[in-house]
C-alpha cells in the first residue's frame, strides 16, 4: 500500500514537473535526467526512455508526438527462466538536423544520420544513412533528403499564400521557437488560403 502511494506521489510530481516546459524547453528536463540533447531542438514528447543516458539527439531535431525510443529489448523476457539475469541494451544516437515522425518507433542499437527523415509510423531496425528518408514497418530509404526537399519545395510554391513569411531572409538560420511563433500568428492566413486553393 505504501509502496503505491510513493508511486502515485513520484508519477504526480513529476506531471507537475513537466507543465514548467514547452516543446522547446523540454530538452532541458530531459538532460537532467542523463540525455544527451543539442541545441534548438523541438521535442513534443514527455515520456523517455527507461535508460535515458543511452540516448543522443543533436542539434536542431524535431521528435514528434508519439515517438518510442527503445533502449532495450524487452523480449529477454521470454528466456528468464534459464537465464534470470538476460538483458540486452543499446544506444541510439540521433544526428544533427533530424525529424522523427509522429509515432515513429526507434529501436535499439541504432543510428540516425544527420539530416534525415523518418516517416510517421516508422519502425527503424537499422541505421539511418545521412541524407537519407525512410518510412515503413521496418523502415526503409525512400529517398534522398534532396529529392524530399525539391518535392516539398515545388508544392510549397503552389501552395504559399502570398506575402507569407516574405520579411523573413532566406537561408538564415532563425531559432525554431521564433519560427514555430510566427507560424501560430499567421495561421488563419494559411488556412484560409488553404480552403481556397485545395
Amino acid at each position: 500500500m505504501i509502496r503505491t502511494v510513493i508511486a502515485i506521489f513520484r508519477a504526480l510530481r513529476r506531471r507537475i514537473e513537466l507543465t514548467k516546459y514547452n516543446d522547446f524547453t523540454i530538452a532541458e528536463f530531459f538532460r537532467r535526467q542523463g540525455m544527451k540533447v543539442g541545441d534548438h531542438c523541438r521535442i513534443l514528447i514527455r515520456t523517455m526512455p527507461t535508460e535515458p543516458f543511452l540516448v543522443s539527439i543533436g542539434n536542431h531535431c524535431t521528435i514528434t508526438q508519439g515517438v518510442i525510443l527503445l533502449t532495450h529489448d524487452g523480449g529477454t523476457w521470454i528466456f528468464t527462466g534459464e537465464m534470470p539475469s538476460l538483458q540486452r541494451f543499446g544506444r541510439i544516437d540521433i544526428g544533427d538536423n533530424c525529424f522523427i515522425g509522429i509515432r515513429a518507433i526507434v529501436m535499439p542499437n541504432i543510428r540516425i544520420g544527420p539530416n534525415s527523415v523518418v516517416g510517421a509510423g516508422a519502425v527503424v531496425t537499422r541505421d539511418v544513412p545521412p541524407n537519407t528518408v525512410v518510412a515503413g514497418c521496418p523502415a526503409v530509404p525512400i529517398c534522398t533528403t534532396d529529392e524530399y526537399r525539391e518535392k516539398l519545395v515545388r508544392s510549397w510554391e503552389a501552395q504559399k499564400p502570398e506575402g507569407y513569411f516574405d520579411d523573413l531572409q532566406p537561408g538564415v538560420n532563425y531559432p525554431p521557437a521564433f519560427l514555430h511563433q510566427r507560424k501560430i500568428e499567421s495561421l488563419s492566413l494559411l488556412h484560409e488560403h488553404l480552403k481556397r486553393t485545395l
